[in-house]
């Protein structure tokens, strides 16, 4: 069963990676900060699937390296299909980088 899991989580982040690589180039451009490494070492942490759970340490470095702010404006919707951006906010809160209340990530607004 565990194994199925994690066959899950490795397909669901390549999905993401994918969606999310398609408009990297936008991204890379406008935003600063490892894009990459954000999506390697927290999209365990913001799939919908599963409970929230605190993010890793490289995780948490990774988001305080990303102009989230940047980012969260240029998230598309197809990735919105498999991030849940609360949980997306969950982790960048969590790892000490707030995020204004009202504030828009994707099409989710900030409580």
């Amino acid at each position: 069963m565990a194994a199925i899991g994690n066959r899950l989580t490795l397909l669901a982040f390549v999905v993401v990676a994918g969606v999310i690589s398609s408009g990297n180039n936008m991204v890379s451009g406008q935003c600063r900060g490892d894009l990459n490494g954000l999506m390697s070492q927290c999209a365990v942490y913001v799939q919908k699937s599963g409970p929230k759970a605190e993010p890793s340490g490289e995780c948490c470095k990774v988001v305080k390296s990303v102009d989230v702010p940047c980012v969260c404006g240029h998230i598309p919707k197809e990735a919105e299909q498999m991030i849940s951006m609360d949980k997306a906010v969950y982790v960048a809160e969590f790892c000490g980088v707030p995020l204004h209340r009202g504030m828009k990530c994707g099409s989710y607004t900030i409580p």
